[in-house]
This record gives structure tokens, sequence and C-alpha cells, in this order.
């Protein structure tokens, strides 16, 4: 059976290598794109993309909505579905008007891709997610061991991602020399450190305590003074993996490089929170942490817009839109606060109820007019 396509191969080269040209796209974005119109091309019995019929596009649809995930063996999400869709979608658009294409695609072809409303609506919802407490995190740090050089890292690693609420990706890429213990930053270099959108920026320490920073400052130390690391050496140097007194391969120490990919970082994190018997709360989630502790520790438009900066946000629209949403818990203490406040009561359950909101609300606009 046919695996591709000539013809199909070198007119996906020249639309990837124009996403990442002309789009700008990274390399993992592009990766994607790729993925999801092999998908579609395996729909189509990796038939000439010129032969494209809206037909393709409906059967493409019906194969997402049956297909299920590899891992889980469940349907696939409603987000990845629609996620796939749009890239090919993308991808027909494009094609319609390339030279030997363009007769036989219209641009409102592309428009077969899109999903129904109703699971247009379902993929983009926002829902909220786990987010761990400072004082989680804390316990997690200080109940690790740190005996071996492995454990001081796998240590160190938590708590500097709670001091400086540093990307998983940027953190597995830093070097000692982006970090200054004097001046208490981390400085981002986008020509070294794999930043978000290749940004650079300065990170000052977040306030979560003395004790998490000298456990950074401790690690530092043991990397400079005890191991010899210079300033272009890893912060965080990977595992060196060797063969055990038992002959079998196992970690044996830290290797003088970089992590090539933060997937061991997150695997860190994981084992650590388990070990102190805490659900896994995986790396990126410490920024909405500390997005949370800003609401709550700054008190001025000033204090927030550099809390938000040290995230590394431009704007801080984005920090309270995607980081420090109110949590439903605490909506619900709000809203309580509220009612109590105007002689409101609320549910037995303790959770304000759609009829003790809007009367709050009335209340509220009344006062206010």
């Amino acid at each position: 059976m046919r695996k591709h396509h000539p013809k199909n191969e070198r007119i996906k080269r020249q639309y990837l290598a124009y996403l990442e040209e002309a789009k700008r796209m990274s390399v993992k974005s592009t990766d994607q794109v790729a993925a999801a119109i092999a998908t579609f091309e395996a729909s189509t019995g990796y038939k000439d993309f010129a032969q494209f019929h809206i037909e393709q596009a409906r059967k493409f649809k019906r194969d997402l909505g049956n297909a299920t995930n590899p891992k889980t063996g469940k349907p696939l999400a409603k987000a990845t579905i629609r996620s796939r869709l749009m890239h090919v979608k993308a991808f027909i658009h494009w094609l319609a008007g390339q030279t030997g294409y363009k007769s036989r695609i219209s641009y409102s072809d592309a428009e077969y891709f899109n999903p129904s409303a109703n699971d247009t609506r379902i993929a983009t919802a926002t829902r909220e997610r786990p987010v761990p407490s400072i004082e989680q995190i804390r316990h997690v740090i200080l109940s690790s061991p740190a005996d071996s050089g492995i454990e001081k890292r796998n240590r160190a690693l938590i708590a500097f991602t709670l001091l400086t609420g540093a990307r998983v990706d940027a953190v597995a890429s830093l070097s000692i020399k982006h970090v200054d213990l004097q001046a208490r930053t981390v400085f981002q270099d986008a020509r070294e450190v794999r930043t978000k959108n290749r940004k650079t920026f300065t990170t000052w320490f977040f306030p979560v305590g003395d004790d998490i920073e000298a456990i950074v400052r401790e690690w530092i130390e043991f990397l400079t003074e005890e191991l010899m690391y210079g300033p272009d050496d890893p912060l965080f140097p990977a595992t060196e993996i060797g063969l055990d007194k038992d002959g079998h391969f196992a970690p044996v120490g830290l290797k003088r490089a970089h992590w090539k990919t933060a997937s061991p970082i997150r695997d860190i994190f994981r084992r650590r929170f388990e070990a102190a018997g805490l659900p896994y709360f995986h790396p990126h989630s410490f920024r909405k942490t500390l997005a949370r502790l800003g609401t709550a520790m700054t008190t001025t438009t000033e204090e927030w817009a550099a809390w938000s900066q040290n995230l590394g946000h431009e704007d801080v629209k984005t920090t309270f839109q995607s980081y420090a949403k109110v949590p439903s818990h605490r909506q619900a203490e709000i809203f309580n606060s509220l009612s109590a406040k105007i002689g409101l009561r609320t549910a037995d359950s303790g959770e304000p109820d759609q009829e003790t909101i809007a009367r709050v609300l009335a209340h509220l606009q009344k006062k206010a007019s």
C-alpha cells in the first residue's frame, strides 16, 4: 500500500519552508503541521493533493472523530481534533494559490475543514486546572534529599523554578553565567537560552523565602567550588548514564552538558511530587502559582506591572488572562463574603448559587449608581 506521494512530498516541503521562513514559525510548530498533513494524506489514501475534493475533508473529520489516542486508548480530545483540522485547513488555503493547484482548488474549499460550532466551543473552552500552593511546593523542596550530586541538583531545580518562574525549556538551557547571585537576577539571553518566542529579558528572584533562595545559592557554590564548573557550564547539568556495579545502565552522576530537551526535568518534578505524597504538578504550573502570589502581594498598578514583566510578559493583560484567574474556591469565598456584608445567605453547601450571585451583582450595581 502506498505510504507517500512524490509530488505531495515536494509541495509539503515548499509549504513548511514557507511557514518557517515567511511566517517565522518554529521547527517544533512546523513539525505539528507536518504531522497533521500526514494524517490527512493517510485519510485520502495518499492521493495527489491536486485531486482534492471536499469529500476528503468530510472523511478526514469523520476519521478524526473515530480516532483514539494511542497512549490512553480514549477518543481524541476536541482540542486535538480542532488543531489538526486548522493545520490542514491553512495548508489547503495556501495550496489554492499555488501553480498547478489553483485551477483545481478554491479558497472556499478550505472552509470544509472547520469543525462544528459545538465542537469548536468545547475545544476552545477554558477550564480551571489545579495549581500548586506555595506551601505544597515548599514541602516538596524541603522534603527532598540532597546527599548525592543528582539529589542536590533535583532539589535545586525545583527551588529555582519557584524562585524565578522560568519556563522549563529555558531552565534546561541556562548556564551558570546567566545567574547573578549578588544582583539576585537571571538573564534569559535568547542567543543562548531557549526562551519562549526567543525573547530576551531579566528576571529578579521572586519573594518566596530566603531558605528557597539559599538552596539555589548552595547549588551554584557546589557546582563552582566542588565540581569546578565554569560560567559557560550548565546550571543544571544532565544525568550521566553508565554501568552500575551489577553491569546495568543507571544514573552514575552529573554530565557537564545541557539537557537537550525538557522531558527529564518534568520527570524529576513528577518523581519528587509523588515522593512527597502530592499529585504531580508540572513545572509550568509554578508560573500560575507565582501569578496568584502576585495578586496577593502587589498593591499598586506599578507593582503588578513589574511582577508581570518578571514572568516575561510584555502585557500585564497576559498575566491576568492566562495566569491570574480567580480559582473557583476563591470565587466562592469572595461571593460568600459579599453576601455576608449585605445580609444575603448562600446555599447550605457553602457555594453561592446563581440566585445569590444575581442578587449580589444587582445590589452592587444599585449601590454604584
